[in-house]
């Protein structure tokens, strides 16, 4: 689809060489020497993607018409034209919302650059737009979001089993919601109505989980001061959430197998029996396969633990819901630190697309956070994200250039041809997910639909 581009300029020969330039690069092209006629035209014909302009006008001047053009629409890319004497006022200009600026005489390599620069993070903008727009009840699970498929196929997974006392086993990095996932099991059960009980084996030492998990007498131990009732007691007919537990000692282990398969156990220091009616999910960031292999964990206790498993994926592996979940902590930490911020800059969009987070949903919602805290407009811009993450876009950027993509055949290969094999390419690197895939190719999810139809 040819891109359309309205060019306002006093100077009729600057019309005439911009136009021929951008004609051969495809464009469709307006061009006016007057700011009324530019409104006129752009009031015509809704769209238009970008405009490019003179700053000194006589007259309404560039900054003036910008103003005019965003009464109209308010996210229309604006590139401004200026001498080198007036870089000041275009970097002002900038501070209202324009694009960018291009400095006279125009280099016009620079100026493709800056067109096709602006263009792509309207459309980006655009996407994130329908994004929320077609954000529906079910990408809100329980307070978890997702939209990709395998969170979808996961929050079936919980409707199912939820309503058993089936014991289930959570695993996934660090960050990726297990604890989200154990909740929405929890309040879709028969035991909603009592609160989750919550452990991590991972922040207690061995003698500390012990007495924790099953409570304790009398001087069982130096600071025993009095009995207590440990967390198993404590979620009689409820959940117990046990988190980590592949950091658990075999000794504790041995313990909790005995329960899982008794409902039976002795607080620290007595002998007397208790007996609960206790559902168990369990959660680990490691793998317990290899853990039995090395003799740190009991296969009998994996056996018992993992009826059902739940895997739950890295960001990394569901990039379509960064969009959603920065949305998402954009409204909380907002209103939780009274900042008036609604929305994110393309740019920076672009780099927590492109972004690994290893810390998965985790990371990401510290990172929002920090944006939020030190962001001084209306909207998260690139210098609000942290440096590391600055910095690994720049590095994934760089190595793309440096790859060549296309080995050309000695007998040549047609356009045609070359964009078949890369949406074919990206489609794959994208595991099929059409929304990454036309976040990697630069056009919109309707683009790609067009031209997948196109080649059939």
């Amino acid at each position: 689809m040819q891109r359309k581009i309205l060019v306002v300029d006093d100077q009729i020969n600057t019309l005439k060489v911009i136009s021929a330039i951008l004609k051969d690069e495809d464009y469709v092209v307006f061009t006016t020497q007057s700011a009324q006629e530019a409104i006129q035209i752009f009031q015509s014909h809704k769209d238009i993607d970008i405009v490019l302009a003179d700053l000194k006008m006589p007259g309404i001047d560039g900054l003036e018409l910008y103003r005019m053009m965003s009464a109209i629409e308010v996210d229309i890319p604006y590139i401004i034209m200026t001498a080198y004497g007036t870089v000041e006022s275009a970097v002002e200009a900038m501070k209202e919302g324009i694009a960018n600026y291009i400095l006279k005489p125009i280099n016009y390599h620079e100026l493709s650059i800056i067109l096709e620069k602006a263009i792509r993070e309207k459309k980006i903008l655009t996407e994130l737009v329908e994004l929320r727009r077609e954000v529906r009840e079910k990408d809100y699970f329980h307070e978890i979001i997702g939209a990709d498929s395998k969170m979808q196929e996961i929050f079936e997974i919980i409707r199912t089993v939820a309503p058993t006392d089936v014991p289930i086993l959570i695993k996934g990095e660090t960050g990726t919601g297990k604890e989200l996932i154990a909740r929405a099991i929890h309040s879709l059960s028969r035991r909603h109505d009592r609160h989750m009980i919550c452990i991590n084996s991972a922040a207690l030492t061995e003698s500390l989980l012990e007495a924790e998990l099953f409570g304790h007498v009398k001087g069982a131990f130096t600071g025993a001061i009095a009995n207590k009732r440990g967390r198993l007691e404590a979620a009689n007919k409820s959940t117990l959430f046990l988190d980590e537990i592949g950091h658990m000692s075999m000794s504790l282990q041995t313990k909790l197998l005995r329960f899982l398969e008794e409902g039976t156990f002795e607080p620290v220091g007595s002998e007397e029996t208790r007996k609960v009616d206790v559902r168990v999910i369990t959660a680990t960031n490691r793998d317990l396969q290899k853990e039995i292999s090395a003799g740190h964990f009991l296969s009998d206790l994996l056996y018992r633990i993992e009826v059902i498993s739940i895997t739950t994926p890295p960001l990394r592996e569901r990039r379509d819901d960064i969009f959603l979940l920065v949305n998402h902590f954009i409204k909380h930490f907002s209103k939780k630190y009274g900042k008036e911020i609604d929305s994110v800059h393309p740019e920076a969009i672009e780099v927590l697309a492109e972004y690994d987070w290893p810390g998965n949903v985790r990371e990401l919602e510290n990172c929002i956070a920090r944006a939020i805290i030190f962001s001084k407009g209306s909207r998260i811009v690139l210098n609000d994200l942290p440096e590391k993450i600055r910095d690994s876009s720049n590095q994934t950027r760089i190595g793309r250039e440096k790859k060549f993509i296309f080995t050309i055949p000695d007998e040549g290969i047609s356009i045609r041809e070359m964009e078949r094999e890369l949406i074919e390419r990206t489609l794959k690197k994208c595991n099929g997910n059409k929304t990454l895939a036309a976040h990697h190719l630069g056009i919109s999810r309707k683009s790609l639909y067009e031209k997948l139809e196109r080649y059939k």
